[in-house]
């Protein structure tokens, strides 16, 4: 561990005598100050190297403390300390630019394992050079490979370039195919980090049983079919981000070890005796709510507020205004690219059509109209002719209503909504019964699945819940189709 010059505002003298002696017995040379006003001045005579500012002062609020420090050396990383009736507090602190925080009580590792990241990962200061590399155009263009540039995706790019260098846990929140893993590569190529690993693990595609040897991996013999070591993917994000996806579909159990892991940075492979030290930086996201899967006991309340430290919410696609048109024709031409066709530009209708679209499956629902339009057609320009049924409402008014198109009640004209129909049944498929009668009970429930899948714009998630079943068991239930298919 490299030694730093420490600055540690505590006005407990017992927890000041504690924290010295850990840090000190690390090679850390501390300074110690007991309120605002002393380690105000002691921050100014001695610039430190890292910050240790409890939040609770006696003569000042810990959080405007640490705002005027970060005004004079925003490059300075500032731990903040609480206790643990008071997590909110450290929460909003890692908002407001905190580098990490510490919950009273916390052990020795805890806190060196804090210093060390803080140390490991201080921003430079005001003459030094930026290793991040450049992404995106300007401070406010498009980031990675996101595309447009309407107003509520600026304020995003922002937001990702001000959390980018921290070490803060980013929490991507927005509907199924909004872009969230996209948005999580664009927060790790413009950090510190961009030159190591960015891995990904879908939470809700693995089966709960295989989860935790996915993240922390195991070890040979460890349990039936462990027939060699795997490395998690955990281990193989270390000096990078991990991106967990989906992360509200993580068992409760796993949530635990989950937890251990970013308190301590240690991950310890199913089978394996003793843990190991890893240095990774946390994304993750969710199209669920995270505090309505909190309230129903699904999700870790303490899990939560470790994970939910910096929110970006991705808007949907028909709040984009003109990103829409933006988005078609990038699409459209890399599509026509790869198909081998001519196709160059969209009509002036389809680009009505596109902008009155509710696309409830967002930019994946997008992809799929294109690429259905690329491969059954060909041209210079796309025409309305060329598009797919559920974006011709004027040529069959009927499919307005017609709960298996990907238009969900909240989007669809009142006059095309049934009388006796509320706009939560529509969230439901409907198929004939006279359709399903006499077949199998296998044929019946893939039936059902699809058409729920196409409701929802091929969104597992969102179908998983309507159905009540986990998005695991989807997956599989998807890909043994697959299988079925190329026997």
């Amino acid at each position: 561990m490299a030694a730093g010059h420490l600055l540690l505002i505590e006005d407990t003298p017992s927890l000041q005598m504690v924290y010295e002696s850990v840090l000190a017995s690390a090679g850390h040379k501390v300074r110690t100050e007991g309120d605002a006003r002393g380690g105000l001045g002691a921050f100014r005579s001695e610039p430190p190297s890292a910050v240790l500012l409890d939040l609770m002062l006696p003569d000042r609020d810990g959080l405007d403390l640490m705002a005027e420090m970060l005004c004079e050396r925003p490059e300075v990383p500032v731990i903040v300390i609480t206790a643990n009736g008071s997590i909110n507090k450290a929460v909003a602190a890692m908002r407001a630019g905190a580098h990490d925080f510490l919950v009273k009580p916390f052990d020795e590792a805890r806190l060196l394992n804090a210093v060390e990241n803080a140390l490991a990962h201080a921003h430079p200061g005001p003459g030094a050079a930026n290793p991040a590399p450049a992404t995106g155009q300007g401070q406010s263009g498009p980031l990675g490979a996101f595309i447009g540039s309407s107003e509520p995706m600026r304020a995003v790019y922002a937001k990702i370039r001000s959390v980018a260098r921290s070490m803060a846990t980013v929490f991507i929140t927005g509907e199924s195919g909004t872009g969230k893993e996209l948005c999580a590569e664009a927060v790790h190529d413009v950090s510190n980090r961009a030159t190591g690993p960015f891995v990904p693990l879908n939470c809700g595609a693995i089966p709960s049983e295989l989860l935790e040897s996915e993240v922390f991996g195991h070890l040979r013999g460890s349990f039936t079919g462990a027939i060699a070591d795997k490395q998690g993917a955990a281990a193989a994000a270390d000096g990078g981000t991990l991106f967990l996806d989906e992360v509200c579909e993580m068992d409760l159990n796993l949530q635990t070890k989950l937890l251990r892991f970013l308190q301590t940075s240690t991950i310890q492979p199913v089978g394996a005796t003793r843990a190991r030290k890893i240095n990774v930086r946390i994304v993750c996201a969710t199209n669920r709510d995270p505090l309505d899967a909190v309230r129903r006991g699904r999700f870790r309340e303490d899990l939560y507020y470790r994970l939910h430290v910096v929110p970006i919410h991705l808007p949907p696609l028909r709040d984009r205004g003109e990103d829409v048109i933006d988005i078609a024709q990038h699409v459209l031409a890399r599509y026509a690219r790869e198909e081998g066709r001519e196709f160059r530009a969209l009509s002036e209708e389809v680009k009505a059509r596109f902008r009155r679209h509710p696309w409830p499956g967002n930019v994946r629902q997008m992809l799929n109209v294109l690429r259905n339009v690329v491969v059954l057609n060909d041209g210079a320009i796309v025409t309305a002719a060329m598009l797919p049924p559920d974006l011709h409402p004027d040529l069959h008014p009927d499919l307005a209503a017609d709960p298996r198109v990907f238009v969900p009640a909240s989007h669809r004209p009142a006059s095309h909504r049934p009388a006796s129909q509320s706009p939560a049944a529509s969230s439901y498929p409907t198929l004939p019964l006279d359709d399903l009668m006499g077949r199998p009970l296998a044929e019946v429930e893939r039936r059902v699945i699809e058409a729920t899948l196409a409701l929802h714009g091929g969104s597992v998630p969102r179908a998983a819940r309507v159905l009540d079943v986990s998005p695991s068991t989807l997956y599989r239930k998807i890909a043994a189709w697959g299988q079925q298919g190329q026997d």
